[in-house]
């Protein structure tokens, strides 16, 4: 199976688990992952945010690694990528503000890519009109996102994933090992289990 290439919208304050959790394990199963902001290129970095959950109303958060863009926004050509990572934090909310941003998102949804979404990157679905009639979850504040974009919105389990077609999506971080495993299957990825020989 050849590696598909994934491109991933991200913006200052995303989510440091969302962000580099899945930019490195894509690529550890032989994908090819396209890091790209609006307003940068290759080389820059992103500032993340850490959200935890710690027992408050909603989550805390505090600073988080600086993360290294690969790929140049302005250079972008959406036909070239096989798939689309939208993760979370504070990001999704001010990325959704540039059109071109809006029309890459519709781009992966009109040709029925498949594209994982998590947490606060529902925002972005939903501003980019690609959620109407579609089974999704994500940060429960964000719901009222879900639903105003004609989707239909799920509370699960913060470790939990759901997929609808093309659409794999998940509360937060927590659910990690579900949400990556779904986009895996998704993409059509199998990964083959074998003894690893220490050297």
């Amino acid at each position: 199976m050849a590696g598909k290439k994934i491109l991933m919208l991200v913006g200052d304050f995303v989510e440091d688990y969302e962000v580099m959790v899945p930019f490195q394990a894509l690529q550890m199963v032989g994908h090819t992952v396209y890091a790209v902001c609006p307003d940068k290129k290759a080389g820059d970095r992103v500032r993340t945010a850490i959200h935890d959950f710690e027992g408050d109303q909603t989550y805390s958060e505090k600073p988080g690694h600086n993360f290294t863009l690969n790929a140049t926004f302005d250079e972008i050509i959406p036909d070239d990528y096989d798939a689309l990572v939208v993760p979370g934090g504070r990001a999704p909310e001010y990325i959704r503000l540039n059109e071109r941003v809006l029309e890459i998102t519709r781009h992966f949804a009109k040709a029925n890519k498949p594209i994982a979404a998590i947490c606060h990157g529902l925002q972005l679905l939903a501003a980019a009109g690609v959620l109407a009639g579609k089974k999704c979850t994500a940060y429960p504040a964000c719901g009222p996102d879900v639903t105003g974009a004609g989707g239909i919105y799920s509370a699960i389990a913060v470790d939990a994933a759901m997929v609808d077609g093309n659409l794999v999506t998940a509360p937060a971080w927590p659910a990690h090992p579900q949400w990556l495993a779904r986009f895996l299957a998704v993409l059509g990825t199998r990964i083959e289990h074998q003894e690893l020989v220490a050297i």
